[in-house]
């Protein structure tokens, strides 16, 4: 095969999007088409079989499960697959790219950010807590935590009535009540018993708060208004606070690692993912204090996330890769795939709420990715903006795209392929 032009593959197009489907008829390409090529095969078969259809559009092609990404003959050779026979190839409606929105300038860096239909939850090493709407204006902005803060989260996206959660490096967590769309933002409850910095919140479907801190502990609590409700039982209560927050100890204690938690998920209401700056990321049955199960990486874990909708766990770690878990493995390894595009550290990671596929990564190099897991080696987008490190992105709300950073800045941008 020297001339890759001269050489041909046989392969067939295929779809479940029946608006673009064409005859499933054995076709001929060179070994070395792409999928600029594959696009212009495509789009003139879709003109002879679908006169409807008036306009070019852009598809991305699947081969052996994976994105094409290189020459047909190079994606078949890297996976060991035979040329001999007909290549199977799935097209699909190529993601448009998302287009920058707003950009809110804050204080100090942003370190964390939570997202709703409405609203906008960040929180910032200037000890602020701030809400703004998904088009950048502010909302209400508060100092009650006496370090920076690491986490913010709502208690229910889908009821911002039932408040959000703070955690700083002050070791505390504070529960806030909010007046949807005023400036009446108050701290009610003061989460007590950490004895080092909280570095992540996690909220339950059953409504209850997980946290985890630089001390190694990983400890559950209730994220109820009510003040008697004070955690563990049999305990008194302490005395209110100088500034009359009501204080609150946890239902549980975990030691859960080495060395800090770096992240903390709810897997379901009975189990807890935490990940571990000691390489290590373990679920947890947290009624029970049980460990149900563990795996260890190389490399320190910065953040996680988990898809209900694929079941699969993403962590990115201090190799500047990201990392795919299926924690339902019980046979070969765990880790499913690795991400290579970032040339920093990976701060943060976050999946679609609407889409098995994508996710969300932001990094110390100063760039936020979006990436689609059939494509490993590439992601779909670059996302520009930040003149510094990236710390934190959220995609809760499949409308917008959010990140903050070191510079200060969070720059929501707009998804243009939201499905419903």
């Amino acid at each position: 095969m020297d001339n890759l032009n001269e050489c041909q593959l046989q392969i067939r197009l295929i779809t479940t999007q029946d608006i673009y489907a064409v005859p499933d008829v054995p076709l001929s390409v060179p070994t070395n088409i792409e999928s600029k090529g594959l696009n212009q095969l495509l789009n003139q078969l879709l003109l002879e079989n679908n006169p409807d259809i008036l306009k070019t559009k852009e598809f991305d092609f699947l081969v052996v499960k994976e994105l094409l990404r290189v020459p047909l003959l190079e994606h078949l050779q890297d996976r060991n697959v035979s040329t001999e026979a007909t290549v199977e190839i799935e097209y699909i409606e190529r993601i448009p790219a998302p287009e920058p929105q707003e950009s809110i300038l804050h204080d100090d860096w942003v370190s964390s950010i939570s997202s709703t239909n409405k609203w906008i939850l960040t929180g910032c090493y200037d000890h602020s807590v701030s809400i703004y709407t998904n088009h950048g204006k502010s909302v209400v902005s508060t100092i009650k935590h006496g370090d920076i803060i690491k986490d913010v989260a709502w208690i229910d996206k889908e009821d911002v009535s039932k408040g959000l959660i703070s955690v700083s490096h002050d070791q505390t967590a504070i529960i806030w009540s909010w007046t949807e769309g005023t400036k009446n933002l108050t701290p009610k409850i003061q989460l007590k018993g950490h004895e080092r910095g909280i570095e992540c919140v996690g909220v339950g479907p059953n409504g209850l708060v997980a946290t985890g801190s630089w001390d190694t502990q990983l400890k559950v609590w209730s994220s109820s208004f009510d003040p008697t409700d004070t955690g563990e039982p049999d305990i008194k209560r302490p005395r209110l606070n100088r500034d009359d927050l009501s204080p609150r100890t946890a239902k549980v204690s975990i030691k859960a690692h080495k060395e800090a938690v770096s992240s903390v998920i709810w897997l379901d209401e009975n189990i807890i993912c935490t990940a571990g700056m000691d390489h290590v990321i373990r679920l947890w049955h947290w009624e029970s204090n049980g460990l149900v199960s563990e795996f260890v990486d190389q490399k320190a874990f910065l953040s996680a996330s988990y898809s209900p909708l694929s079941k699969t766990l993403l962590a990115s770690c201090t190799d500047k890769n990201i990392r795919l878990y299926d924690p339902r493995s019980t046979e070969g390894t765990i880790c499913k795939s690795v991400f290579t595009s970032h040339s920093q550290w990976v701060s943060d990671v976050t999946w679609s709420k609407y889409n098995e596929h994508l996710f969300l990564s932001g990094a110390y190099d100063a760039t936020v990715k979006m990436w689609d897991t059939r494509s490993p080696k590439a992601p779909l987008f670059n996302l520009q903006g930040h003149e510094g490190q990236v710390l934190a992105v959220d995609w809760s709300n499949d409308k917008y795209l959010v990140s903050g950073g070191a510079d200060n800045m969070v720059h929501i941008f707009k998804n243009k392929h939201v499905t419903k």
